[in-house]
């Protein structure tokens, strides 16, 4: 039977709110032997996992649902929240089910909660996974293939078994027809805002964390299907693209605030996990190369990846402006995140070089109070029509 996009939504928002993670103690407990692995947000290859025949699981904090008591013990006042709710949900006994878990190279602050989980479950697979900041094949290329060819090595003892070139290959292609999928949400989202909220495809990529990839490509083929047949009603809302928001992702309640003071997100850097590789990555050939080769060459631009070129950085949110024919872009980063408050003067200042309007506000993961961003938000949408 054919669901409703309200159905679907409704699913992924009972997943959302379970901070127990019920869906992958039921895959888990479906059949013996199976493993999850655990890796914080931004970017991982999740396909050398699954060609293990173990589960991704994103792990994106506790949210705004989650009181952070033991976690402010490990953490100092002045950094971000997700490492701190990220400690209070394993301290808590809600990730329990896990074989190992994984810190992809994105702050000081993650790499210093790598060798905290270290400490605190030492019987778990735990990494730090780099990535390189030379861009050149013959140098970060290779330093990547190595990083990959270890991690390899590291998730088949975990899994008690190879992972062999035809398992990666396959799971390469699994990937390669999710990412269409993401893809095609994003452009309908970007084509008709109004068929697709970004409330809605916030909560859909958010599920994506927990279900296999099989599934979440299934469900996200019946939300495209489903919002293309339903009748919406297009509003004057202006079109603005979302930016800072790469690592900890913001309280659902945000960005339905941003929607009701008269915006479309018509772009956003929302889990970017699932649009990190831009292209199809090849399935012939060796598939860590292909993997290293699209990491270098075929990945998303954002604070958490070194840019080689300065007069390069802000031509991606540039570009994405003009794609999207977004009205303005609003700054919305996590409050002590580095990496996106450091680069943001630089984007800021590269979107009025080009005469793109643009606001910017501070968020943590568990915000309450949204009405000041709401009028901001407002404010800023009424300037974009009234003299944009």
């Amino acid at each position: 039977m054919t669901m409703s996009s309200k159905e679907i939504i409704a699913r992924c928002e009972a997943i959302y709110d379970d901070l127990n993670f019920g869906v992958v103690r039921e895959w888990v407990a479906a059949a013996p032997g199976r493993k999850v692995i655990g890796y914080m947000p931004v970017y991982v290859p999740r396909e050398l996992i699954h060609a293990a025949g173990m589960l991704p699981l994103g792990i994106l904090g506790g949210g705004d649902q989650l009181e952070v008591i033991q976690g402010d013990a490990y953490y100092q006042s002045y950094i971000c929240r997700i490492p701190r709710s990220t400690i209070e949900l394993g301290l808590t006994k809600r990730l329990d089910f896990l074989s190992g878990m994984l810190f992809p190279s994105i702050c000081d602050v993650i790499r210093n909660l790598s060798g905290m989980w270290k400490l605190m479950f030492p019987e778990l697979y735990v990494r730090y996974f780099d990535v390189p900041q030379n861009y050149t094949d013959e140098i970060g290329g290779n330093y990547y293939v190595q990083e990959l060819q270890e991690l390899r090595e590291g998730l088949a003892e975990v899994a008690g078994r190879e992972i062999s070139d035809a398992a990666l290959r396959d799971s390469i292609a699994v990937y390669n027809r999710h990412r269409a999928l993401v893809g095609e949400v994003y452009a309908l989202r970007s084509e008709h805002p109004e068929w697709a909220p970004s409330s809605e495809v916030y909560l859909l990529m958010r599920a994506g964390m927990q279900l296999p990839v099989e599934t979440h490509s299934e469900m996200l083929a019946e939300y495209l299907a489903a919002v293309r047949s339903e009748d919406r009603p297009l509003r004057d809302n202006c079109r603005v693209i979302i930016n800072g928001s790469f690592c900890e992702q913001p309280p659902l309640n945000l960005i339905k605030s941003i929607e009701m003071a008269g915006c479309y997100i018509v772009d956003d850097d929302y889990m970017l996990i699932n649009r990190w590789l831009l292209d199809e990555v090849p399935v012939a050939g060796d598939p860590l190369r292909n993997l290293a080769d699209a990491f270098l060459h075929h990945s998303a631009d954002t604070a958490a990846k070194y840019c080689t070129k300065r007069e390069d950085t802000g031509m991606f949110l540039l570009e994405s402006v003009r794609k999207n024919r977004a009205e303005g872009v609003i700054f919305a980063a996590p409050s002590f995140c580095d990496p996106a408050l450091l680069e943001r003067p630089m984007l800021a200042y590269r979107m009025s070089e080009h005469n793109v309007p643009h606001i910017s506000f501070k968020y943590a993961e568990n915000s309450g109070q949204m009405q000041p961003i709401r009028e901001q938000a407002g404010t800023f949408a009424d300037s974009l029509k009234l003299w944009g």
